[in-house]
């Protein structure tokens, strides 16, 4: 699912503790956007939500744009989900009748993702029976509904109608975007894609490593509650939202960047496939013999020098074979002092660079050995955090 969610403020005093649920729900990792009505506006300033989403506000549905989208659309689309909180009687009896004639309504309308309203209003207004019906059908439609607490109203009023706090509305959007927070409280480091070493100002040496492996890892750890840093060079596939990412080209700045991030991580996922070599001496200007010798030398060994530095952090690596896949990949576990070894043979239909699945081995260090049918990578990711979470 998505982890994504837009908020849509209205027009109600209630408008302010929605600050309070932006700012839980930014500091859990989530993307955060909100879209205010014009009355919204009157109670919050779009300024303050737009410093703690660190998004802008959406309102207007036919402000100029810097390029072309069809913004209500697009918007429904990225939403994993629709809350919307205040939600005024007003707002809520134009959803129920289907009536959308400002972006909040009509992205509402468009949306295909979990749909949340919160009700916060006067009590009478919420006995009333219009509200009544009007969020009975809500719930028809398949739309969640927040209950309002009971307590002192801004009018002066005791009874229904506060909006409910925004702790317990953080709760319920969490425990439906994340189900399984068992990385809640980790920092896990993963790296991704090839390294590129330059043989001239046009040329490099590289791999045909194409980052979906680490992607993968990176998207399972942040949809269990985990925070990800995230270090890749040549990729194929976009960075995941919700990581620090850190692009780097060669493998020496993988080296530098991945020693200094893994001091303030809990677990190291090597995906990448930096290149094992480098050019001993960089031409500086494009080539043009006909013939061409380079020499190569060794890059420094980042899975080998994480293992001699990571104390109580756990170490994964990988191991892409193209022979004795079990004998290397154990020799590998032993040599870089890994707690974990994810081995596959690359000549393997079905396990190769660039491949949406994956054929893989797990070692372990305490002797473990698990074979693993074809999966997607995907499903991988999330084999391979269960298998963290064993050791």
């Amino acid at each position: 699912m998505k982890r994504n969610v837009v908020v849509g403020v209205t027009g109600g005093i209630a408008a302010y503790k929605t600050c309070e649920l932006v700012s839980r729900l930014v500091k859990a990792g989530y993307g955060v956007k909100v879209v205010m009505t014009e009355h919204a506006k009157e109670f919050v300033s779009p300024l303050t939500f737009e410093t703690l989403s660190k998004n802008a506000v959406i309102g207007d549905m036919f402000a100029p744009k810097p390029h072309f989208d069809v913004e209500h659309v697009s918007l429904a689309k990225w939403a994993g989900v629709y809350v919307i909180a205040p939600a005024t009687a007003n707002v809520i009896a134009k959803v129920a009748g289907g009536v959308a004639d400002d972006m909040l309504t009509t992205s509402f309308l468009a949306t295909e993702a979990v749909r949340i309203v919160c009700p916060a209003m006067n009590t009478v207004m919420y006995k009333d029976e219009a509200t009544k019906n009007n969020l009975a059908a809500l719930k028809e439609r398949g739309i969640r509904i927040i209950e309002p607490g009971t307590g002192r109203l801004a009018c002066g009023d005791v009874g229904v109608g506060r909006m409910e706090e925004p702790e317990e509305i953080f709760e319920q959007i969490d425990r439906i975007l994340t189900p399984n927070p068992d990385y809640r409280g980790k920092r896990v480091l993963v790296t991704a894609g090839g390294t590129s070493e330059d043989i001239d100002g046009v040329r490099f040496i590289g791999n045909r490593s194409s980052g979906k492996m680490g992607a993968a890892v990176a998207e399972a750890v942040l949809a269990r509650g985990g925070e990800v840093t995230f270090v890749y060079g040549n990729i194929s596939v976009p960075v995941p939202n919700g990581v620090k990412a850190i692009p780097v080209l060669s493998t020496q700045d993988m080296y530098d960047v991945v020693l200094k991030e893994m001091e303030d991580c809990d677990v190291i996922v090597k995906c990448a496939a930096p290149a094992d070599y480098r050019v001993k001496e960089k031409f500086s200007s494009k080539i043009k013999s006909e013939t061409l010798t380079l020499e190569l030398v060794k890059n420094p060994d980042i899975a080998k020098a994480v293992g001699e530095r990571k104390g109580k952090r756990i170490l994964v690596a990988f191991a892409a074979e193209t022979d004795d896949l079990i004998k290397n990949a154990a020799k590998k576990l032993a040599s870089k002092n890994a707690d974990l070894i994810v081995a596959n043979d690359v000549t393997e239909k079905g396990a190769g660079f660039n491949s949406d699945t994956n054929i893989a081995t797990l070692l372990y260090a305490d002797g473990r050995m698990e074979s693993l049918p074809i999966m997607a990578k995907t499903e991988l990711a999330d084999t391979i955090l269960d298998a963290i979470q064993s050791l």
